[in-house]
């Protein structure tokens, strides 16, 4: 499964990013990629994976003017670099321009990069880097501030990463935004908030909805589980069709965390998230009663109810087979359905 391809401006190469193990669907590490350009009557040329041993995601390739390099955003664990790799072999470079979240960027023909750029208090704004190579690359320079009045009128959730160990001792990353007027002798109302994918992650980047869930009082605790992205492809397949299972475990353990802490009142728990972050919570209020409140969006309870007339069925058969073949690993992961009275 290959995707997003990019000309060298040079005409000699183009750059691509590969799924090597289609048997994984999303779970598989998506790699960077380069291939010679067809020549006529040549034989066909072979791609050579870049970076293959680096275990972390690719994507949006894009050529350094001179054709010397490929530019390429890189997830690791709950931050997205623009990374830099020489196009014969060379090291990668990363972050390029300074450790901070880049959600996308452009390479102009001069060799200047315009970013979009998210911190924890700042939505995207267009950044500039200067032409430097790798780390010596000028520092970011802000360009718009688009939403500079309104932020100057709000007072904003710090965003804390924290670590912590799940049930089985897999070491776990997250995310916890307090109230912006936390006192630590208060214990708050706590919000789960679990993100879609499953293949992706919370990064250290502005959230307008933990925002103004942190704005309303709510602690805000946010779990990159297994089968996240950013943590490696053994992370990441993890719940290959075993779905509600280790997840389940993880989130909780980011919940466990922040009421440990102190700040947090076990009693006044709520939990929600769209599409998968929807399906986790289905999980979740069918495995537990802690919560007061759910809010599930997007989600699903009897996967053999979605089978024939939604838009997944590929992925559906590589990772369960077919129901009617293989009825238990449906049953298996339709648990919220089966247990909806325990909710």
């Amino acid at each position: 499964r290959d995707a997003q391809p990019a000309w060298s401006p040079d005409g000699k190469w183009i750059a691509y990013i590969s799924n090597p193990r289609p048997d994984l669907l999303w779970y598989a590490t998506q790699q960077l990629a380069l291939i010679p350009a067809p020549s006529t009557g040549d034989a066909a040329p072979e791609p050579r994976l870049v970076l293959k041993d680096l275990d972390r995601n690719a994507r949006g390739p894009a050529f350094a003017p001179d054709s010397s390099a490929v530019y390429f955003l890189l997830e690791d664990s709950g931050e997205s670099h623009l990374g830099r790799v020489a196009v014969g072999d060379g090291p990668l470079t990363r972050p390029v321009g300074g450790p901070r979240t880049v959600k996308a960027f452009s390479v102009g023909k001069t060799g200047l990069i315009a970013t979009l750029i998210s911190e924890p208090k700042l939505p995207s704004e267009v950044f500039l880097l200067g032409s430097g190579s790798g780390a010596e690359a000028d520092a970011p320079r802000q360009l718009t501030t688009v939403n500079h009045e309104v932020l100057d009128e709000l007072r904003l959730a710090d965003m804390e990463e924290v670590q912590f160990k799940s049930a089985d001792g897999t070491p776990v990353e997250g995310f916890i935004l307090k109230p912006p007027a936390f006192s630590p002798e208060l214990k708050y109302p706590g919000m789960l908030r679990i993100h879609g994918g499953p293949v992706s992650q919370y990064s250290r980047s502005w959230s307008f909805e933990a925002q103004l869930f942190a704005a309303n009082g709510y602690v805000v605790v946010m779990v990159n589980p297994r089968g996240s992205s950013g943590y490696g492809q053994d992370f990441s397949k993890a719940i290959f069709a075993d779905w509600g299972n280790k997840d389940v475990e993880d989130v909780l353990a980011g919940v466990d965390y922040a009421v440990a802490q102190g700040y947090v009142d076990p009693d006044r728990l709520g939990v929600g998230g769209w599409s998968y972050g929807g399906m986790m919570t289905n999980y979740v209020i069918s495995q537990t009663t802690r919560f007061k409140g759910a809010i599930s969006g997007a989600g699903g309870a009897l996967w053999t109810a979605h089978w024939g007339h939604d838009h997944y069925q590929l992925e559906y058969r590589v990772e369960m087979g077919l129901p009617w073949k293989n009825r238990e690993a449906w049953e298996r992961i339709s648990s919220p359905f089966y247990n909806v009275e325990k909710i």
